[in-house]
Order: C-alpha cells, then sequence, then structure tokens
C-alpha cells in the first residue's frame, strides 16, 4: 500500500471506504428481501422487480446530479442528505406495502440516499484532496470498501430475516445508513476544492457539452452500461437462480458474500495496476473474462460448490470496474468536474442495471427461468471487452528512481 503524507489523506480514504461499505452494502444485499417480501405483500416477482429496476436507474440518475451539488457546494451536505433519504427509504418499506410504495421507498428514496453516498461524490471528494500519483490506488481502495460491505451485510441480512422476518432486517439497514453521518465530517468538502490554473474558466455546463462528443468518454459509457446490467442482474436474480437449483437462501447469502469478499482484492489489484498499466486495458480483460465465466458456469452442473467457485471468481472483477473507469474520466478532463462526469457514466450504468433487473423479472415470470439473460448477459460482457480498446489513454511512465533515493510513496 502507498504511504499517504498527513493524517487526513488518511482520513479522507478510510472514511470513504467506510461510508461506501454501509451504502453498498445495503444496496447489494436487497435481493435477499424480494422473496420475503413478495410471499408476505402478495406482490409478485414482476412488480418487485420493476421497483428494484426503477432503484437501480434513479441511483444512476441521483449520481450526476449529486455528484453536481458536490462539485459546487462540497460533498458535506451531498453525504449527510443522502444518509437521511436512505434510512427513510429503507424505514418507510414496512408501511408502503403496495406495488407503488414499493417503487417510492425501494425505487427513489432509498436508492437517491445511496447515490449521495456512493462513487461519483466519494471518488470526487477523494481525488480532489489527493495527489494525482495516489488516486489510482485510493479509488481501488474505496471501491474495496463497498465490496467488504457487501461481504459482511449478506449474512447478517440473510440471518435476520431468517430469525426476525423482513420488517426488522429492513428497519437495521435503515439505522445503518444514519452511521455514515459521522463519517462524511471526515471525507467531506464543505466548499468547492480549489481548481488548478487554467480550468476555473471552464464551467460545468461546458465541460458536459465537450465529453459528450468526445469518443473515448461516449466508450467508457458503452462498457460501462454492460457492467451495470451484469451487477443489477446477478444481485436481484442470483437469488431466484438459487432457487430454482433448489437450494436453500443460505446459498444464494453466502455466494453475495464471497463475491464482495474477492472482490475486495479485485478492487485493490484494479487500484494498483492502474499506477502501472494502461486502464483501458485492465477493463478489457475483466469485461472479456466475465465472458468466459457466464459460459463456464451455464455447462458446470448447478450444485452449491458451483455457485460459491463461480462467485469466487466473478468477485475478482464485480466492482472493479468501476476505480478504472473513474480514473479514465480524470484522465481524460481532470478533476475539477470529476464527481459530474463520471456520475454520469455510472447513470449509464444504470440505464443497464434497470435492464438487467427489469428484464430478469420478465423472464422469470414468461419463461420460468433465467437462460437466455445468462447468454445475453455473456454476449454484452464481450462487447465491452471491445469497446474499451479504442479510448485514448497515454502510456504509463513509470519514472527511475535514482540510486540512493527514496521514493515519494
Amino acid at each position: 500500500m502507498p504511504t499517504f503524507s498527513g493524517r487526513s489523506s488518511r482520513a479522507v480514504i478510510f472514511s470513504a471506504a467506510g461510508i461506501l461499505l454501509i451504502t453498498m452494502g445495503i444496496r447489494q444485499t436487497t435481493g435477499l428481501l424480494i422473496a420475503p417480501i413478495s410471499a408476505s405483500t402478495g406482490l409478485g416477482i414482476v412488480a418487485l422487480s420493476l421497483a428494484f429496476a426503477i432503484g437501480q436507474f434513479v441511483w444512476g440518475l441521483g449520481q450526476p446530479i449529486f455528484g453536481a451539488i458536490a462539485d459546487k457546494h462540497g460533498s458535506f451536505w451531498a453525504l449527510v442528505a443522502g444518509a437521511f433519504l436512505l434510512a427513510a427509504g429503507l424505514a418507510s418499506a414496512p408501511y408502503l406495502t403496495s406495488r407503488w410504495g414499493m417503487v417510492v421507498s425501494f425505487g427513489v428514496l432509498s436508492a437517491c440516499g445511496a447515490a449521495a453516498g456512493s462513487f461519483s461524490v466519494l471518488f470526487g471528494a477523494a481525488a480532489q484532496q489527493l495527489p494525482m500519483e495516489h488516486r489510482a490506488f485510493a479509488s481501488g481502495f474505496i471501491n474495496a470498501g463497498g465490496s467488504f460491505g457487501q461481504f459482511v451485510f449478506a449474512p447478517l441480512v440473510q440471518y435476520m430475516i431468517s430469525a426476525r422476518g423482513w420488517v426488522p432486517a429492513v428497519l437495521a439497514l435503515a439505522v445503518a445508513a444514519l452511521f455514515t453521518i459521522p463519517l462524511a465530517a471526515w471525507v467531506g468538502t464543505r466548499a468547492p476544492a480549489a481548481h488548478p490554473p487554467g480550468a476555473a474558466h471552464t464551467g460545468l455546463w461546458e465541460q458536459i457539452k465537450r465529453a459528450s462528443v468526445d469518443r473515448s468518454y461516449l466508450c467508457l459509457h458503452a462498457g460501462f452500461f454492460t457492467c451495470g446490467f451484469h451487477v443489477a442482474f446477478l444481485v436481484t436474480h442470483l437469488p431466484g437462480e438459487v432457487a430454482l437449483c433448489n437450494h436453500p437462501a443460505t446459498v444464494s447469502a453466502v455466494s453475495l458474500g464471497l463475491i464482495g469478499l474477492f472482490n475486495i482484492a479485485g478492487s485493490l489489484m484494479a487500484g494498483f495496476l492502474g499506477m502501472r498499466y494502461r486502464m483501458k486495458y485492465l477493463l478489457a480483460l475483466m469485461y472479456g473474462s466475465r465472458t468466459v465465466m457466464i459460459l463456464v458456469f451455464l455447462a458446470s452442473p448447478k450444485t452449491a460448490l458451483t455457485f460459491y467457485v463461480f462467485a469466487a471468481a466473478l468477485g475478482l472483477t464485480w466492482l472493479a470496474t468501476v476505480p478504472p473507469t473513474a480514473g479514465l474520466v480524470g484522465k481524460l478532463f481532470g478533476t475539477k468536474y470529476l464527481a459530474t462526469l463520471f456520475g454520469l457514466t455510472l447513470l449509464t450504468h444504470q440505464v443497464g442495471a434497470f435492464l438487467g433487473a427489469w428484464l430478469g423479472g420478465l423472464a422469470m415470470a414468461h419463461s420460468g427461468n433465467l437462460a437466455w439473460m445468462w447468454y445475453a448477459d455473456a454476449l454484452l460482457a464481450a462487447l465491452a471487452a471491445l469497446v474499451n480498446l479504442p479510448i485514448r489513454e497515454d502510456k504509463i511512465l513509470v519514472s527511475p528512481v535514482p540510486e540512493g533515493a527514496t521514493s515519494p510513496g
């Protein structure tokens, strides 16, 4: 791990990782709630899939909005507002048990709150407070916090559901969301960060217009669309696939936990390699490997061990695509409006996520299985690997350390 000068730099990184641990731990385990909510309320898989799919889209829509707020006014209040919205959405779920009530609680309120305490605001705040040579590793470390949250929350949520039911489980998650508030004081900037000379005359809308016609930026959007489709489909419908194979719900919880555990290593590795190799090649490798993993999974017997091995392998790339994508946005356009521009790529990510969550529910309702969704997922991953190759990115130049000198870390 690189050494960071000053306690404030370490505080920013660890606090941001802690916030993402909570918000992503909550978001990435809500698929475990679908079956018990359906059984309790009588809502079918299609209605709940729509609510969760809307939540995927709203989470993405909130990224550039809260990112722009953070870029203009500082990230502290964006993070605090997100904590209250996330808690309110979760706490209201037991009282809004209609189709549209689920949309309000999971699809709008909690999704907006999770967006404010997620990648665009956290990465933007960290990038503006850290030197360039540390940003790639820092983004990987922060991302690993979200993965660790999935590893921690998945078995706890499943245990609470099994022991007490889904209502106490979701209320406990609402309380957990409020623990991001004290961490926001460490990571959040209360005023806009100082911008480098020469960038002051570039307005937000002007930068967005420039980015919208940049081929490399559009390629990032295309690849991230597939990532969203992939992640949302699995986090929402992997429990259903496990049930189709006649395995208990604990297999789903363990699989989701393994994805989070192994993505800790994947995220740290992505951040480390991003300091040494071109990030577009890392993205192409990760997306291409997903195609292979899915095809091997489909050809394998669906034992519990198969799910565990698939989850572990998948975890190495799960959200490890986030640090290189954010890093490339920073390379292309700088950090002044990173929260907004990266937030827009996350919006595209969540358009894919909406389709992954919603179409999975439709496939299950109409055909009784997810076969064609798996094949679509594999094809999209292969296309995402190819679309990252034309991205404009300079070679990584590593300056030699003179003999007798020490590395600045």
